[in-house]
């Protein structure tokens, strides 16, 4: 089988390699979709994705759907669709038994933070543990449901903030885990404004229902008008505009990842305003509500904007990194 492995910066191949055997308690997919996360690029721009550094070949992609092709318990029909949830869990700790993605001794599918690192979903065929797998119904089309796992991230953080019917919401940064954040927003009855310095991430975020659009090159956002803050840029910068724009007493959810080292941010607003500021590290169990949100939500697939094959793996990664022309970009195998 053809996966595409990242040996460097700027270093990707593809290369034939054996047709890998489900073990007990396994299955083989045949992967349809893989899409394009930030560590991903981080892996192939850089060679690394903040402290992990690619040491061996690395199969990227952590955010998939395809078809059963292999269940030797015979409970899975070949051909069956379905989308997975990446993660194995660790050791359970005290004070966090019930957040398995922050215990520790985990791995991620596509992720150098293991050795050997665990090799991801960018291949044509791929073997999960079974509880991994998650079945599609029938009103889900195999590619929208690559979307499912970024959608999941969003719903992990939304779920950090509470109930938000009703509420104010907005979202710091349209790139695909923002686009998933207003989806999950407005289909959770907020009112949603989203911001961006480009104009293409705020046509599409206004596209997935976002009420409201503000291009922070251009406005301040304004100061206490939300109830809750989804800050899913990563920038400093951002940070400290959210904890700006928040009221008296709303929460932000740190979505967007940053650099493992200092960063100056504003924190007088934080203190003021008594405000409540969660960080929001992958998912739990979310994917399965993910899952039944983009079967109840067809419109969520606009954020699927380009598609290529592994052999064009190079200008697929540099299309994912020009965020003005492109929102979620995927690999069709």
């Amino acid at each position: 089988m053809k996966s595409l492995l990242i040996e460097k910066a700027n270093t990707a191949v593809i290369r034939d390699v054996p047709l890998p055997e489900p073990g007990e308690g396994q299955v083989r997919l045949r992967v349809e979709y893989v899409g394009i996360c930030g560590s991903d690029l981080h892996y192939f721009f850089e060679g690394a994705n903040g402290a992990f550094v690619v040491r061996e070949p690395l199969v990227p992609g952590h955010e998939l759907s395809g078809r059963i092709d292999l269940d030797p318990s015979g409970a899975l029909a070949p051909g069956t669709p379905v989308t997975v949830h990446p993660a194995r869990f660790g050791t359970s700790r005290e004070g966090i038994e019930n957040a398995p993605h922050l215990w520790p001794g985990g791995s991620y599918l596509g992720s150098a933070s293991t050795w050997p690192h665990t090799q991801g979903a960018a291949s044509e065929y791929l073997v999960v543990d079974a509880g991994m797998v998650r079945l599609l119904p029938d009103d889900l089309p195999v590619r929208r449901a690559v979307l499912a796992e970024p959608l999941a991230v969003a719903l992990h953080a939304l779920g950090k903030a509470g109930e938000v019917a009703g509420l104010d919401v907005l979202v710091t940064g349209s790139g695909p885990i923002g686009l998933m954040a207003v989806a999950a927003s407005v289909a959770a009855g907020a009112r949603v404004t989203a911001t961006d310095v480009l104009a293409g991430p705020l046509e599409r975020a206004a596209a997935l229902g976002a009420h409201a659009t503000i291009d922070v090159s251009q406005a301040e956002v304004d100061a206490g008008a939300y109830a809750v803050v989804l800050e899913c840029s990563g920038v400093p910068v951002s940070i400290s505009t959210a904890l700006r724009a928040v009221r008296s007493g709303g929460t932000v959810v740190q979505v967007g990842m940053l650099p493992d080292d200092p960063r100056s941010v504003n924190l007088a607003p934080f203190i003021s305003k008594e405000v409540r500021y969660l960080g929001a590290f992958r998912f739990r169990d979310e994917i399965d509500q993910a899952v039944a949100l983009l079967a109840a939500n067809p419109g969520i697939e606009n954020a699927l904007t380009h598609e290529f094959a592994l052999t064009d793996a190079d200008e697929a990664f540099a299309t994912a990194r020009d965020s003005q022309r492109s929102g979620k970009v995927v690999f069709a195998l």
